[in-house]
């Protein structure tokens, strides 16, 4: 099996490993909010930028496990609206890379079985002209 190959087994696998990780049985989240320092308790609202970065935080060390286990490094962007969120780079062979990237969506109540879309951002450029390096 071919690195790709191997890499894409093994980031699915770790995908439905951390759908229990972030969710409960029955579908709820298994973080509802955040407390500040007056140990008040703020739900989490419906905003897809909020629920992004709380996942992101909370994912982040299943990331480091997964890479560890795989024998990858994480390499984060320098900067906030960069492309990829992630990229795992092989730790014993550096010209193996992979990018992760984050995308949050939304089901519709009407629509339960469908995703209301996703956006690529301000790198979405990257993918029509694989020359451009804008946010990259």
């Amino acid at each position: 099996m071919h690195d790709k190959e191997k890499f894409e087994t093994q980031i699915k696998n770790f995908i439905t490993e951390l759908q229990k990780y972030v969710s409960t049985d029955d579908g709820q989240w298994t973080i509802k909010g955040f407390i500040d320092i007056f140990k008040n308790i703020h739900t989490i609202s419906s905003d897809t930028k909020i629920i992004s970065k709380i996942l992101e935080i909370h994912l982040f060390p299943k990331i480091i496990e997964f890479s560890r286990q795989y024998g990858y490094k994480v390499v984060l962007p320098e900067h906030q609206n960069y492309y990829p969120d992630i990229s795992f780079v092989k730790a014993d062979d550096d010209k193996i890379k992979f990018a992760l990237d984050f995308k949050i969506t939304y089901r519709l109540p009407n629509k339960p079985f469908l995703c209301n879309g996703f956006t690529l951002g301000s790198h979405g450029k990257y993918f029509e002209d694989r020359t451009s390096t804008k946010n990259i």
